[in-house]
């Protein structure tokens, strides 16, 4: 049974940083796509970052450049979100997703990904960001 479980979310002030933990098993985590959402009430779920696994290939969404950072760690099947540098409208709830499917889905070579490529998700972990 596939199991994706987040850690590390938590309140900060703005400019702060958190890391942000997915524990994956049950899966073959070797051949997918590993990724990073956040939904903020009212709004649709957005992909903010992905890595496909095997490569290494990553995916970020324009305004999280240069702040966050998807990383693995093969050994312990966990992926990671280092978020530096938060603002306010990091506020949301993230969640860990993986999915089988092509490395140029999972890199945004055909745009954002989209949720509905990924088939396991974990329960979320709150971030909230406040001045």
């Amino acid at each position: 049974q596939v199991q994706l479980v987040e850690s590390g979310g938590g309140s900060v002030q703005a400019g702060g940083s958190l890391r942000l933990s997915c524990a994956a098993s049950g899966y073959t985590y070797s051949s997918a796509c590993m990724g990073w959402f956040r939904q903020a009430p009212g709004k649709e779920r957005e992909a903010v970052a992905t890595i496909y696994v095997s490569s290494g290939i990553t995916y970020y969404v324009e305004y999280v450049k240069g702040r966050f950072t998807i990383s693995q760690d093969n050994a312990k099947n966990t992926l990671y979100l280092q978020m530096n540098s938060l603002k306010i409208r990091d506020t949301a709830m993230y969640y860990c997703a993986a999915g089988q499917f092509s490395s140029y889905q999972c890199s945004g070579t055909f745009g954002r990904p989209s949720p509905s490529w990924f088939d396991n998700w974990g329960q979320g972990t709150q971030v909230t960001v406040s001045s």
